[in-house]
């Protein structure tokens, strides 16, 4: 049974199904030998050759499905330009090529998720599949109410106006100040440009819950895996949001007038 080549891609666990067709537009995808540059390709997985970068492509066995306490200085990539550290080599010891679900920054650090199973992230990194990711900032200085309430109502970036925001403060120091963001949003680098966007500038962002997943008490550095319950959860469609019901105008009556009241009636006179 044939089936396009990104969504055999994602389903071997390489990448998620997005970032399998820039392999494919880049050429670095053949079948029996052929490079195909085309999205809409398909292929057997089971009868025809399919290779990236010459090595051949092959279905995942098992899929794994991993929460990790991302440590700050590790890039969540499958490779870096730069050499440094990668958070896939936190969870080397799975035996299985796992890829991240989203971003976290070099310098963040919290919940993250990395599976092999694409099509299980290419649609939780979908923007119709939005799910609460609350993270606790920390900012230089002091906060403003009023900023709160910006961060709240959704600023203005470059790449476009942010959704509204779930923001409270969590603790104040003498020099620092601690905020809880709640968006549902997955933009690049989104609560650092947002709080920039206020004048905050953060010194420190970790994530602490993606839908109903939690840190819990794992410590930088640490994984464990999803239960299938979790993952299941997780992966369900997110509930129709009800429109906001207008309240319904009182209807005007029209007073009658007294008829005691009324003006007498003129009497016209034909001549």
């Amino acid at each position: 049974m044939t089936e396009r080549l990104q969504k055999i891609i994602a389903a071997a666990g390489i990448t998620s199904r997005r970032a399998a067709e820039e392999l494919i537009l880049a050429g670095r995808v053949a079948v029996n030998g052929v490079v195909v540059t085309e999205l809409g390709s398909k292929a057997d997985p089971h009868k025809d050759q399919i290779t990236l970068d010459g090595q051949p492509i092959k279905p995942a066995e098992k899929q794994y499905y991993v929460l990790l306490h991302k440590p700050a200085g590790y890039v969540t990539s499958l490779k870096d330009p730069q050499g440094r550290q990668l958070v896939t080599e936190l969870v080397k010891e799975i035996g299985e090529r796992l890829f991240p679900v989203g971003r976290l920054d070099y310098n963040s650090e919290g919940l993250l998720l990395l599976t092999n199973d694409g099509e299980w992230a290419n649609r939780l990194m979908h923007p119709r599949h939005q799910v609460d990711k609350e993270y606790h900032v920390r900012v230089r200085g002091k906060v403003d109410p009023q900023q709160i309430k910006r961060l709240a109502a959704g600023v203005e970036l470059e790449d476009g106006p942010t959704s509204g925001a779930s923001v409270r403060l969590l603790k104040s120091d003498q020099q620092n100040d601690w905020l809880s963001i709640t968006i549902r949003e997955g933009r690049n680098r989104q609560v650092r440009r947002m709080c920039a966007a206020v004048g905050l500038s953060v010194v420190r962002l970790r994530r602490i819950r993606y839908g109903n997943l939690t840190l819990g008490g794992l410590k930088p550095g640490e994984y464990r895996l999803l239960t299938a319950q979790e993952a299941k959860e997780l992966d369900a469609p997110p509930p129709p949001r009800q429109r906001e019901r207008r309240p319904t105008p009182p209807t005007r009556q029209t007073q009658q007038p007294d008829p005691a009241k009324r003006p007498p009636r003129r009497k016209i006179i034909e001549r």
